[in-house]
C-alpha cells in the first residue's frame, strides 16, 4: 500500500514536470492541454439536479414521513457494467417543517445515466429506489418502510438547499468546488491505491430481486473530508477593453511566493467563478462577467511565482 502510493506520487511528479517543459517549450500544445482539462473540470463542478422525489416511512428510532429525493449528478461516477458497484451519494438527513407536520428529507445522487436508463425500465427505477432505501437504512442505521411512492414533485425543499447538502456547502462563505475538488483527489488516490474490494461499503440487492447476470450493486461515495488551513494570496483582477472601452477579457495575476512549478498549481474556471488551489494557497473568486472557460488560458512566469489567468468573456 504505501509503496505503491510512493510509486503513484513519483509518476504524478515526473507528469508535472514535464508538462513545466511543455509550457516552455511548446506554448501552443500546452495552452490546448490546459483547455481541455478546464473543459472536463467544469462538467465535474457541474451540480446535482433533481429527478424525482418518493414519500415513505421512517419507522425507527423514531416514526416520521420521509422524503427521499433522488438526483442526477456527473460528480458520481457511471458503473463500469451491470455487474459493477452502481456509486451513490447519500447526503445528510435534515428535518422540516409544514405547519405542524414534521418530516425528514434525504437527497440521494446518482449518475445521469444511471437514472435515465432507469426512466425507461420500471423495473430498474424500482431496483435504483430500493438500493437508496437499502443504503439510507445502512448508513444512517434508520429502518425504513417497505412502501413507498413517487410524489408529483420532483423535489421536496428548495434545490439551494438540496445542492448544499449533496456538495457539503456550510452556511458560511465554504466554496462549493473546494469541496468538490477536495473529494475528487481523495477518491483519485484512493482508487488508484487500493485493491482490496472490501475497503469499499457495498450493498447486494436479494437474488429474487434481480438475475445473475445483471447484479446490482451499490458503491457509497464518501463525503469524508479533510479540513486544512489555506491561504489567500496577493491578487490583481482587471477587464481589459478595447480602444472602444467593449469589454474583452478578465486578466488574473496571482502572486504566489514559494511556488516554483506549475505542478502545484490546480485550477478551476466556470462561467462565472473561478477557484485556484496550490500548496498552501486558496483563492476562490466570483467573476464580475460571464467568461468563456473553452478559451480561458492559463500561464506560470517561474521567475515572478507568478500565475496569470486570461479569460475572454462570452
Amino acid at each position: 500500500m504505501e509503496s505503491s502510493s510512493k510509486g503513484l506520487l513519483t509518476q504524478v511528479t515526473q507528469f508535472w514536470n514535464l508538462l513545466d517543459d511543455l509550457a516552455e517549450s511548446n506554448p501552443e500544445s500546452y495552452e490546448k492541454f490546459i483547455q481541455q482539462q478546464l473543459k472536463e473540470g467544469k462538467q465535474l463542478c457541474a451540480a446535482p439536479e433533481p429527478q424525482l422525489c418518493l414519500q415513505t416511512r421512517i419507522l425507527k428510532p423514531k416514526e416520521k414521513i420521509l422524503f427521499i429525493n433522488l438526483c442526477q449528478w456527473k460528480r458520481i461516477p457511471a458503473p463500469q457494467s451491470a455487474t459493477h458497484p452502481v456509486p451513490l451519494r447519500v447526503g445528510r438527513p435534515e428535518d422540516m417543517s409544514e405547519t405542524s407536520d414534521v418530516y425528514t428529507v434525504i437527497d440521494v445522487a446518482y449518475h445521469p445515466d444511471v437514472l435515465q436508463a432507469a426512466e425507461k425500465d420500471q423495473v430498474k427505477k424500482d431496483q435504483l429506489i430500493q438500493m437508496a432505501m437499502k443504503c439510507i437504512e445502512e448508513k444512517l442505521q434508520f429502518t425504513l418502510s417497505n412502501s413507498y411512492h413517487v410524489t408529483k414533485f420532483r423535489i421536496k425543499g428548495s434545490v439551494h438547499r438540496m445542492k448544499q447538502n449533496l456538495m457539503g456547502i456550510q452556511t458560511d462563505s465554504t466554496d462549493l468546488r473546494e469541496k468538490m475538488r477536495k473529494e475528487l483527489n481523495l477518491e483519485q488516490i484512493r482508487s488508484s491505491t487500493v485493491s482490496n474490494s472490501d475497503q469499499f461499503p457495498q450493498l447486494l440487492l436479494p437474488k429474487d430481486e434481480v438475475s445473475s447476470k445483471t447484479r446490482c450493486l451499490i458503491e457509497e461515495i464518501s463525503s469524508t473530508e479533510i479540513e486544512v488551513e489555506m491561504k489567500r494570496p496577493a491578487y490583481e483582477l482587471k477587464i481589459v477593453a478595447d480602444q472602444n472601452e467593449k469589454p474583452l477579457k478578465i486578466e488574473l495575476k496571482v502572486e504566489l511566493p514559494g511556488i516554483n512549478s506549475v505542478s502545484h498549481c490546480d485550477l478551476s474556471v466556470s462561467e462565472d467563478d473561478l477557484l485556484i488551489e496550490v500548496s498552501e494557497y486558496r483563492l476562490h473568486l466570483n467573476l464580475p462577467e460571464s467568461v468563456d472557460t473553452e478559451m480561458t488560458t492559463a500561464k506560470f512566469i517561474k521567475e515572478k511565482a507568478t500565475l496569470i489567468v486570461t479569460m475572454p468573456l462570452v
